[in-house]
């Protein structure tokens, strides 16, 4: 159990739409200027011979504690404003810091032969399989965000208590693949679908005529992953029904006027009979938004810290 600060939303932030848009409207500068980054390759021994890309960085003062490994959410990278702003604080913190890339984002985006999706758990599994004891011997935690953390929360599942990771927090993930997909769908939410599909189309080959997530879902994401179709993709791939078998102590911190993703996929999650998993679910904060009043970072960030100091 930790004490949290109550979540209130900054002015003039005000709505889970300015929340989620405030990190497209005021990106950050170079704020990792002072921590030095290290280009970290990992390869993916599956006969593509594709490569995950990340960067670490290291506090200023080595503190003996875990490095934190951050995962990005759908047509994000490295380099993505939420990301670069944990990173930083987490350094500030003492923290050593991987932000990833997924395989075909950021720097390697055109260079691979297959593509992240929100089920691919067992990149996750390679990477940090592959981590040397220089790289990791204080142990690791992850934070991941929106579809990101929906591939740690499967991860996590999957592992049970083989996950190499000493605590997890994940941040918006769309736990209903299929709920979520829908609620981007909506008539209301057609910019961002446009925004989203538009950014999805650059990062793989993809065909002239696909219109939708769905569309894509279907004609580019499942025959690649050997799925039937987008609905047996979110069906396979969903974390929400997995959650019970995770033996990582995790925190999944969502929004309830999230525009992304419905409430109703949390409501619908027996969290009390979860052992390990703890979810909190202030009533603003937009997706990957938490832009609070009287804190110096997002309250997610504020939440994560407290979180890796009395659980990793």
């Amino acid at each position: 159990m930790i004490k949290v600060p109550w979540f209130v939303p900054l002015p003039p932030w005000i709505g889970g739409d300015l929340q989620t848009l405030r990190n497209f409207m005021r990106p950050p500068g170079d704020i990792l200027a002072g921590w030095p980054g290290q280009v970290m390759r990992f390869a993916m021994n599956d006969g593509t011979g594709d490569e995950l890309v990340g960067t670490l960085h290291r506090p200023a003062e080595e503190q003996g504690k875990p490095l934190v490994l951050l995962l990005h959410g759908l047509t994000g990278s490295e380099q993505s404003s939420y990301l670069r702003i944990t990173a930083r604080e987490m350094l500030r913190a003492g923290y050593p810091v991987l932000r990833l890339n997924w395989r075909g984002a950021g720097p390697s985006t055109g260079k691979t032969q297959a593509f992240y999706h929100a089920g691919r758990s067992d990149d996750l599994t390679a990477v940090i399989g592959s981590m040397s004891g220089a790289l990791a011997h204080n142990g690791i935690a992850a934070i991941a965000y929106s579809m990101g953390a929906n591939v740690l929360l499967k991860y996590l599942a999957e592992r049970g208590g083989l996950a190499h990771l000493r605590a997890a927090v994940a941040v918006s993930p769309p736990v209903d693949l299929r709920a979520a997909q829908q609620r981007i769908a909506a008539r209301r939410n057609r910019r961002y679908h446009h925004y989203l599909l538009e950014r999805m189309r650059t990062e793989r080959p993809c065909p002239d005529d696909v219109k939708s997530i769905l569309d894509f879902d279907n004609r580019v994401v499942a025959p690649a992953n050997g799925f039937r179709d987008a609905l047996d993709y979110y069906a396979q791939c969903s974390s929400g029904p997995r959650l019970a078998a995770i033996r990582t102590p995790t925190l999944v911190i969502h929004a309830k006027d999230d525009p992304w993703i419905p409430s109703k996929a949390f409501r619908e999650i027996q969290w009390g009979q979860l052992k390990n998993v703890r979810l909190l679910m202030p009533w603003s904060g937009g997706h990957v938004g938490f832009h609070a009043l009287g804190l110096k970072r997002p309250w997610h960030d504020e939440v994560a810290l407290r979180f890796l100091a009395a659980a990793a």
